[in-house]
Protein backbone atom coordinates (compact mmCIF):
# COMPACT_ATOMS: atom_id res chain seq x y z
CA UNK A 1 0.00 0.00 0.00
CA UNK A 2 1.40 3.38 -1.04
CA UNK A 3 1.16 6.21 1.46
CA UNK A 4 0.06 9.62 0.20
CA UNK A 5 1.53 12.79 1.69
CA UNK A 6 -1.03 15.26 2.91
CA UNK A 7 -1.19 18.59 1.00
CA UNK A 8 -0.22 20.51 4.16
CA UNK A 9 2.85 18.31 4.72
CA UNK A 10 3.87 18.79 1.06
CA UNK A 11 3.60 22.56 1.38
CA UNK A 12 5.68 22.48 4.56
CA UNK A 13 8.36 20.41 2.85
CA UNK A 14 8.49 22.80 -0.09
CA UNK A 15 8.75 25.74 2.27
CA UNK A 16 11.59 24.02 4.15
CA UNK A 17 13.48 23.33 0.94
CA UNK A 18 13.12 26.98 -0.09
CA UNK A 19 14.35 28.35 3.25
CA UNK A 20 17.72 30.11 3.14
CA UNK A 21 20.56 28.30 4.94
CA UNK A 22 21.37 29.68 8.38
CA UNK A 23 24.59 30.08 10.31
CA UNK A 24 23.54 27.03 12.37
CA UNK A 25 23.38 25.00 9.15
CA UNK A 26 26.89 26.10 8.18
CA UNK A 27 28.28 25.26 11.64
CA UNK A 28 26.66 21.81 11.53
CA UNK A 29 27.95 21.15 7.99
CA UNK A 30 31.50 22.24 8.91
CA UNK A 31 31.50 20.40 12.24
CA UNK A 32 32.39 23.49 14.25
CA UNK A 33 30.72 25.52 16.96
CA UNK A 34 28.28 28.28 16.13
CA UNK A 35 30.72 30.83 17.61
CA UNK A 36 33.52 29.67 15.29
CA UNK A 37 31.29 29.84 12.23
CA UNK A 38 30.19 33.33 13.25
CA UNK A 39 33.77 34.54 13.69
CA UNK A 40 34.67 33.35 10.20
CA UNK A 41 31.62 34.62 8.34
CA UNK A 42 30.54 37.70 10.28
CA UNK A 43 33.84 39.52 10.33
CA UNK A 44 35.00 39.15 13.92
CA UNK A 45 38.58 40.24 14.50
CA UNK A 46 39.23 37.22 16.77
CA UNK A 47 41.54 34.75 15.04
CA UNK A 48 40.30 31.34 13.89
CA UNK A 49 42.56 28.41 12.99
CA UNK A 50 43.09 28.18 9.23
CA UNK A 51 41.78 24.60 9.08
CA UNK A 52 38.52 25.68 10.72
CA UNK A 53 38.26 28.74 8.49
CA UNK A 54 38.57 26.60 5.36
CA UNK A 55 35.93 24.14 6.59
CA UNK A 56 33.49 26.94 7.39
CA UNK A 57 34.02 28.73 4.08
CA UNK A 58 33.60 25.48 2.12
CA UNK A 59 30.41 24.65 4.02
CA UNK A 60 29.02 28.14 3.40
CA UNK A 61 29.78 27.86 -0.32
CA UNK A 62 28.20 24.41 -0.68
CA UNK A 63 25.05 25.49 1.17
CA UNK A 64 24.79 28.85 -0.59
CA UNK A 65 24.94 30.75 2.70
CA UNK A 66 25.12 34.54 2.60
CA UNK A 67 26.43 36.39 5.64
CA UNK A 68 23.97 38.49 7.62
CA UNK A 69 24.95 42.14 7.29
CA UNK A 70 23.40 43.00 10.66
CA UNK A 71 25.43 40.27 12.33
CA UNK A 72 28.57 41.56 10.64
CA UNK A 73 27.84 45.05 11.90
CA UNK A 74 27.49 43.68 15.44
CA UNK A 75 30.75 41.75 15.21
CA UNK A 76 32.81 44.49 13.57
CA UNK A 77 31.10 47.60 14.87
CA UNK A 78 30.40 48.61 11.25
CA UNK A 79 28.79 47.06 8.18
CA UNK A 80 30.46 46.82 4.74
CA UNK A 81 28.26 49.67 3.51
CA UNK A 82 28.78 53.27 2.41
CA UNK A 83 25.65 55.42 2.69
CA UNK A 84 25.14 58.14 0.08
CA UNK A 85 22.49 60.82 0.56
CA UNK A 86 21.42 62.76 -2.53
CA UNK A 87 18.67 65.26 -3.14
CA UNK A 88 17.22 63.70 -6.32
CA UNK A 89 18.54 60.55 -7.96
CA UNK A 90 16.77 61.50 -11.23
CA UNK A 91 19.04 64.55 -11.50
CA UNK A 92 22.08 63.54 -13.61
CA UNK A 93 24.29 65.66 -11.32
CA UNK A 94 23.70 63.21 -8.47
CA UNK A 95 23.68 60.21 -10.78
CA UNK A 96 27.24 61.01 -11.89
CA UNK A 97 28.37 61.52 -8.30
CA UNK A 98 26.80 58.17 -7.36
CA UNK A 99 28.69 56.45 -10.20
CA UNK A 100 31.99 57.70 -8.76
CA UNK A 101 31.08 56.54 -5.24
CA UNK A 102 30.07 53.13 -6.62
CA UNK A 103 33.36 52.81 -8.52
CA UNK A 104 35.33 53.38 -5.33
CA UNK A 105 33.15 51.01 -3.30
CA UNK A 106 33.58 48.27 -5.90
CA UNK A 107 37.35 48.59 -5.62
CA UNK A 108 37.08 47.97 -1.86
CA UNK A 109 34.43 45.25 -1.95
CA UNK A 110 31.86 47.50 -0.27
CA UNK A 111 28.21 48.19 -1.01
CA UNK A 112 26.62 51.61 -1.59
CA UNK A 113 23.15 52.34 -0.26
CA UNK A 114 21.48 55.50 -1.60
CA UNK A 115 18.84 57.58 0.16
CA UNK A 116 16.97 60.57 -1.27
CA UNK A 117 16.54 63.67 0.89
CA UNK A 118 14.41 65.77 -1.52
CA UNK A 119 16.33 68.75 -0.07
CA UNK A 120 14.15 68.53 3.05
CA UNK A 121 16.28 69.07 6.20
CA UNK A 122 13.81 67.26 8.45
CA UNK A 123 13.71 64.25 6.10
CA UNK A 124 17.50 64.37 5.87
CA UNK A 125 17.84 64.17 9.67
CA UNK A 126 15.43 61.22 9.85
CA UNK A 127 17.39 59.34 7.19
CA UNK A 128 20.71 59.90 8.95
CA UNK A 129 19.18 58.72 12.23
CA UNK A 130 17.91 55.53 10.56
CA UNK A 131 21.25 54.92 8.84
CA UNK A 132 23.12 55.20 12.14
CA UNK A 133 21.35 52.03 13.26
CA UNK A 134 22.74 50.17 10.24
CA UNK A 135 26.32 51.16 11.16
CA UNK A 136 27.68 52.01 7.69
CA UNK A 137 31.43 52.56 7.49
CA UNK A 138 30.93 55.99 6.00
CA UNK A 139 28.18 58.47 5.21
CA UNK A 140 28.41 60.86 2.26
CA UNK A 141 26.00 63.79 2.25
CA UNK A 142 25.94 65.13 -1.32
CA UNK A 143 22.66 67.06 -1.22
CA UNK A 144 22.79 70.86 -1.54
CA UNK A 145 22.70 72.52 1.85
CA UNK A 146 21.03 75.70 3.07
CA UNK A 147 22.84 78.47 4.88
CA UNK A 148 20.68 78.82 8.00
CA UNK A 149 17.76 76.41 8.06
CA UNK A 150 16.77 75.68 11.71
CA UNK A 151 15.97 72.07 10.78
CA UNK A 152 19.50 71.69 9.44
CA UNK A 153 20.85 71.62 13.00
CA UNK A 154 19.10 68.29 13.53
CA UNK A 155 21.09 66.79 10.67
CA UNK A 156 24.31 68.23 12.08
CA UNK A 157 23.54 66.66 15.46
CA UNK A 158 22.88 63.26 13.87
CA UNK A 159 26.06 63.45 11.80
CA UNK A 160 28.06 64.39 14.90
CA UNK A 161 26.69 61.37 16.77
CA UNK A 162 27.47 59.12 13.80
CA UNK A 163 31.08 60.35 13.80
CA UNK A 164 31.36 60.05 17.59
CA UNK A 165 30.81 56.29 17.39
CA UNK A 166 33.41 55.73 14.68
CA UNK A 167 31.57 56.44 11.42
CA UNK A 168 33.24 58.77 8.94
CA UNK A 169 31.17 61.69 7.64
CA UNK A 170 31.88 63.33 4.29
CA UNK A 171 29.92 66.38 3.17
CA UNK A 172 30.06 68.61 0.11
CA UNK A 173 31.25 72.05 1.08
CA UNK A 174 31.34 73.08 4.71
CA UNK A 175 28.68 70.84 6.17
CA UNK A 176 28.77 72.23 9.71
CA UNK A 177 29.53 68.80 11.19
CA UNK A 178 32.51 66.73 12.14
CA UNK A 179 34.14 64.97 9.23
CA UNK A 180 35.68 65.70 5.88
CA UNK A 181 34.52 68.02 3.14
CA UNK A 182 34.72 67.70 -0.65
CA UNK A 183 34.89 71.15 -2.20
CA UNK A 184 33.62 72.16 -5.65
CA UNK A 185 34.63 75.75 -6.31
CA UNK A 186 31.25 76.77 -7.69
CA UNK A 187 31.95 80.47 -7.32
CA UNK A 188 35.24 80.40 -9.26
CA UNK A 189 33.75 78.24 -12.02
CA UNK A 190 30.74 80.53 -12.43
CA UNK A 191 32.97 83.61 -12.36
CA UNK A 192 35.03 82.19 -15.23
CA UNK A 193 31.79 81.50 -17.12
CA UNK A 194 30.58 85.07 -16.58
CA UNK A 195 33.84 86.51 -17.88
CA UNK A 196 33.71 84.26 -20.95
CA UNK A 197 30.15 85.34 -21.74
CA UNK A 198 31.11 89.01 -21.44
CA UNK A 199 34.03 88.41 -23.79
CA UNK A 200 31.54 87.02 -26.33
CA UNK A 201 29.77 90.37 -26.28
CA UNK A 202 26.80 89.69 -24.02
CA UNK A 203 25.84 92.60 -21.81
CA UNK A 204 22.41 91.80 -20.39
CA UNK A 205 21.63 88.61 -18.46
CA UNK A 206 18.75 86.91 -16.71
CA UNK A 207 19.71 84.41 -14.00
CA UNK A 208 17.57 81.45 -12.97
CA UNK A 209 18.57 80.37 -9.47
CA UNK A 210 17.28 78.40 -6.50
CA UNK A 211 15.89 79.90 -3.32
CA UNK A 212 18.15 82.25 -1.39
CA UNK A 213 20.24 80.41 1.17
CA UNK A 214 20.92 77.31 -0.96
CA UNK A 215 24.71 77.32 -0.96
CA UNK A 216 25.37 75.87 -4.42
CA UNK A 217 22.96 78.30 -6.06
CA UNK A 218 24.16 81.32 -4.08
CA UNK A 219 27.82 80.61 -4.88
CA UNK A 220 27.17 80.12 -8.57
CA UNK A 221 25.02 83.22 -8.85
CA UNK A 222 27.55 85.38 -6.98
CA UNK A 223 30.41 84.07 -9.11
CA UNK A 224 28.59 84.55 -12.40
CA UNK A 225 27.52 88.06 -11.47
CA UNK A 226 31.09 89.01 -10.48
CA UNK A 227 32.62 87.67 -13.68
CA UNK A 228 29.94 89.06 -15.98
CA UNK A 229 29.96 92.51 -14.42
CA UNK A 230 33.78 92.61 -14.50
CA UNK A 231 33.51 92.21 -18.27
CA UNK A 232 30.98 95.01 -18.68
CA UNK A 233 27.74 93.02 -18.38
CA UNK A 234 24.88 93.23 -15.90
CA UNK A 235 22.48 90.68 -14.42
CA UNK A 236 19.18 92.56 -14.66
CA UNK A 237 16.85 89.90 -13.25
CA UNK A 238 17.18 86.94 -10.89
CA UNK A 239 14.32 84.46 -10.91
CA UNK A 240 14.23 81.86 -8.13
CA UNK A 241 12.86 78.33 -8.11
CA UNK A 242 14.61 75.00 -7.61
CA UNK A 243 16.94 72.56 -9.37
CA UNK A 244 14.35 70.82 -11.56
CA UNK A 245 13.99 71.16 -15.32
CA UNK A 246 10.35 72.12 -14.79
CA UNK A 247 11.42 75.04 -12.62
CA UNK A 248 13.75 76.32 -15.34
CA UNK A 249 10.96 76.12 -17.91
CA UNK A 250 8.39 77.84 -15.69
CA UNK A 251 10.71 80.69 -14.74
CA UNK A 252 11.80 81.20 -18.34
CA UNK A 253 8.12 81.40 -19.35
CA UNK A 254 7.64 84.02 -16.62
CA UNK A 255 10.63 86.00 -17.88
CA UNK A 256 9.32 85.90 -21.46
CA UNK A 257 5.95 87.21 -20.29
CA UNK A 258 7.75 90.13 -18.67
CA UNK A 259 9.83 90.70 -21.81
CA UNK A 260 13.22 89.37 -22.93
CA UNK A 261 15.10 91.36 -25.55
CA UNK A 262 17.01 89.65 -28.36
CA UNK A 263 20.66 89.26 -27.44
CA UNK A 264 19.88 88.55 -23.78
CA UNK A 265 21.88 85.84 -22.03
CA UNK A 266 20.14 83.38 -19.69
CA UNK A 267 22.27 81.79 -16.96
CA UNK A 268 20.78 78.65 -15.40
CA UNK A 269 22.25 77.56 -12.08
CA UNK A 270 22.60 74.03 -13.51
CA UNK A 271 22.43 72.36 -16.91
CA UNK A 272 19.10 70.78 -15.97
CA UNK A 273 17.60 74.19 -15.20
CA UNK A 274 19.15 75.70 -18.35
CA UNK A 275 17.73 72.90 -20.52
CA UNK A 276 14.31 73.62 -19.04
CA UNK A 277 14.74 77.28 -20.01
CA UNK A 278 15.67 76.25 -23.55
CA UNK A 279 12.45 74.23 -23.82
CA UNK A 280 10.38 77.25 -22.79
CA UNK A 281 12.17 79.46 -25.32
CA UNK A 282 11.46 77.02 -28.15
CA UNK A 283 7.81 76.70 -27.08
CA UNK A 284 7.54 80.49 -27.28
CA UNK A 285 8.99 80.52 -30.81
CA UNK A 286 12.30 82.06 -29.75
CA UNK A 287 15.53 80.74 -31.24
CA UNK A 288 18.05 79.54 -28.65
CA UNK A 289 21.45 81.02 -29.42
CA UNK A 290 20.61 83.26 -32.36
CA UNK A 291 17.92 85.16 -30.40
CA UNK A 292 18.34 84.39 -26.70
CA UNK A 293 21.57 82.75 -25.51
CA UNK A 294 21.61 80.18 -22.70
CA UNK A 295 24.37 78.79 -20.49
CA UNK A 296 24.37 76.36 -17.57
CA UNK A 297 26.70 74.63 -15.12
CA UNK A 298 27.91 71.00 -14.54
CA UNK A 299 28.29 69.60 -18.11
CA UNK A 300 25.97 66.64 -17.61
CA UNK A 301 25.71 64.30 -20.64
CA UNK A 302 22.41 65.78 -21.84
CA UNK A 303 24.07 69.20 -22.30
CA UNK A 304 25.56 67.98 -25.60
CA UNK A 305 22.40 66.13 -26.67
CA UNK A 306 20.18 69.21 -26.82
CA UNK A 307 20.04 71.47 -29.87
CA UNK A 308 21.90 73.74 -29.86
CA UNK A 309 24.47 72.17 -27.54
CA UNK A 310 24.65 73.95 -24.19
CA UNK A 311 27.49 76.19 -23.03
CA UNK A 312 28.41 75.21 -19.48
CA UNK A 313 31.08 74.72 -16.83
CA UNK A 314 32.52 71.22 -16.86
CA UNK A 315 32.64 69.67 -13.38
CA UNK A 316 34.25 66.20 -13.13
CA UNK A 317 31.27 64.86 -11.19
CA UNK A 318 32.19 61.18 -11.34
CA UNK A 319 35.63 62.06 -9.97
CA UNK A 320 33.94 64.16 -7.28
CA UNK A 321 31.98 61.10 -6.19
CA UNK A 322 35.10 58.94 -6.26
CA UNK A 323 36.97 61.43 -4.08
CA UNK A 324 34.05 61.53 -1.65
CA UNK A 325 34.32 57.75 -1.35
CA UNK A 326 38.10 57.87 -0.85
CA UNK A 327 37.51 60.40 1.91
CA UNK A 328 35.46 57.78 3.78
CA UNK A 329 38.13 55.05 3.67
CA UNK A 330 41.58 56.70 3.41
CA UNK A 331 43.13 57.63 6.74
CA UNK A 332 45.37 60.32 5.23
CA UNK A 333 43.02 61.53 2.49
CA UNK A 334 43.58 64.98 1.02
CA UNK A 335 41.42 66.29 -1.77
CA UNK A 336 43.28 66.73 -5.06
CA UNK A 337 42.42 69.77 -7.21
CA UNK A 338 39.14 69.48 -9.12
CA UNK A 339 39.61 71.36 -12.39
CA UNK A 340 36.55 73.27 -13.63
CA UNK A 341 36.48 74.25 -17.28
CA UNK A 342 34.25 76.62 -19.26
CA UNK A 343 32.96 74.84 -22.37
CA UNK A 344 31.51 77.21 -24.97
CA UNK A 345 29.00 75.64 -27.37
CA UNK A 346 26.39 76.78 -29.87
CA UNK A 347 23.84 77.98 -27.29
CA UNK A 348 26.04 81.09 -26.86
CA UNK A 349 27.33 81.98 -30.35
CA UNK A 350 28.31 85.49 -29.22
CA UNK A 351 27.20 88.94 -30.33
CA UNK A 352 28.87 90.93 -33.07
CA UNK A 353 29.59 94.44 -31.85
Amino acid sequence: MELQESPSRTRQARHARAAAPTLHDVAREAGVSLATASRVLNGSERKVAESYRERVEQAAASLGYTANVSAQATARGTSPVIALLVADIADPYFGLIASGVARGADEQGLVVTIAITERDPAREARIVRALRGQRPQGLILAASRTQEDPADSATVAELTEFARFGGRVVTFGEGGAEGRHVEIDNRAGAEALGRSMAELGYRSAVAIAAAEGVRTSDDRLAGFRAGFEAGGGAVHRVLRGDFRKESGAALMTQALAEGVEPGTLVFGLSDVVAIGAMSALRDAGRAVGADVAVCGFDDVPSSVDVTPALTTVRVPLSEVGYQAFRATVDADWEQPPLPLEVVVRDSTPGLRR
